[in-house]
């Protein structure tokens, strides 16, 4: 019986893949990392460290936990498909008009329907590489033909090779520029920026990630997307999400903010109506309302992230400039062996496994306690692994 149940699995797994779209068969899943429950069970470790995910670990505004109590007697209901409340808080704030503003189930589901919406087979698509995984995943998954630029050796967007790729006679049909970079940390100031976007053809849609928005204000020289978009003719839509400085990854809500209501249109033609639950609308205003917790937060970890920074650079590690909540290093040896290591003793990163970056890892800022653990740790496989 379990030889025939394999049998039959061998047999499904092949008629599915020939079933499947050909562009889904080679995508490669989406990297989200390690549960902390997981590393407890598998590792034995009896404290967990999280810095892989970019998280706030600050957490959430205290009004978020009265929201969702009080929103509990209500959960019976669906949620409002439109996000109206969430939509007019943000354009308040971003001078933006409610009907160019879209939430999603984080920014992350706006960039898949920005895809769905836009890509065809064989679209050309210029991104940053290395890059957050669905930026090449989601447009390869309609078929798009996705070119990615590498960042400099100074761990820097090569601005010269955005404006030479973007100049190109087949003009992408959509770039996605995450500013600043997710995994590299790296930043356009005002006048790169500039320069990409008027290099960009004007049939181009512009898809600006920053999701890292309230950490990279912290860096001189951040651009003002929106004001910038606003002045030139181009279509385009910037994401943002209330993930990671409003301490929200758990429940899911990003938002973008568009050129046109038409592109927020086309985008509701292909999302689900309640792709944003009522919990995560309710929190996300709870957070919204209190913009002083969240900017608190940043600048404590603004703090840590420089003071980790230095530490690491002072065990001879290279690490790429950082506008976020995180850091990209070199060891300078693969990278697999030192993750792990990491992991018995609790600690949780992401090594980066896109070709050319197998020696680099990105670790998020955590707490003082949790940051210095990671140094001392990093430090004592470093030196073990010299002895060997």
């Amino acid at each position: 019986m379990e030889k025939h149940a394999q049998i039959d699995a061998r047999a499904a797994t092949e008629l599915l893949t020939r079933c499947a779209r050909a562009q889904v068969r080679d995508l490669p899943a989406y990297n989200a990392g390690l549960s902390s429950e997981l590393v407890r069970q598998r590792y034995g470790a009896q404290q967990v460290s999280r810095l892989a995910s970019n998280e706030n670990p600050f957490g959430a505004s205290p009004k978020v936990a009265q929201a969702l109590t009080a929103m509990l007697t209500n959960v019976g209901l669906y949620p409002d498909a439109n996000c109206l409340a969430l939509r007019a808080a943000i354009a308040s704030r971003t001078g933006a008009q409610a009907q160019e503003i879209v939430v999603g189930n984080g920014s992350e589901n706006l960039l898949e329907l920005l895809c769905l919406s836009f890509l065809s087979p064989g679209d050309p698509v210029l991104t940053l590489l290395p890059s957050f995984g669905l930026h090449e995943i989601y447009p390869r998954m309609m078929g798009a033909d996705v070119h990615m630029l590498p960042v400099s050796s100074a761990l820097e967007f090569d601005v010269d090779a955005w404006c030479a790729a973007l100049s190109q006679k087949a003009a992408p049909k959509m770039v996605i520029l995450s500013n600043p970079s997710n995994p590299v940390g790296c930043m356009l100031d005002v006048g790169a920026f500039r320069r990409l976007v008027r290099a960009a053809p004007l049939e181009t849609l512009l898809v600006i990630d920053e999701a890292y928005y309230e950490y990279a204000l912290h860096s001189p020289g951040f651009p003002d997307a929106l004001t910038e978009l606003r002045a030139q003719p181009r279509p385009w839509m910037v994401l943002r999400t209330f993930s990671k400085a409003w301490g929200l990854a758990g429940l899911r809500v990003g938002y973008g903010i568009a050129s046109h209501a038409c592109l927020v249109q086309m985008l509701d033609r292909v999302r689900t109506p309640f792709n944003v639950n009522m919990a995560a609308q309710m929190a996300a205003l709870a957070a919204w309302s209190d913009p002083d917790h969240m900017a608190a937060s940043v600048r404590a970890t603004v703090v840590q992230r420089d003071l980790m920074g230095a530490q690491l650079r002072a065990l001879g590690l290279t690490v790429a400039p950082s506008a976020t909540n995180f850091l990209f290093l070199d060891l300078h040896r693969p990278n697999g062996p030192v993750a792990e290591a990491l992991l018995w003793r609790g600690i949780i990163i992401k090594p980066w496994k896109e070709a050319g970056y197998e020696t680099f890892i990105r670790v998020s800022v955590g707490t003082e306690a949790d940051n210095q653990r990671f140094v001392n740790a990093l430090a004592d496989i470093l030196r073990q692994q010299a002895l060997h």
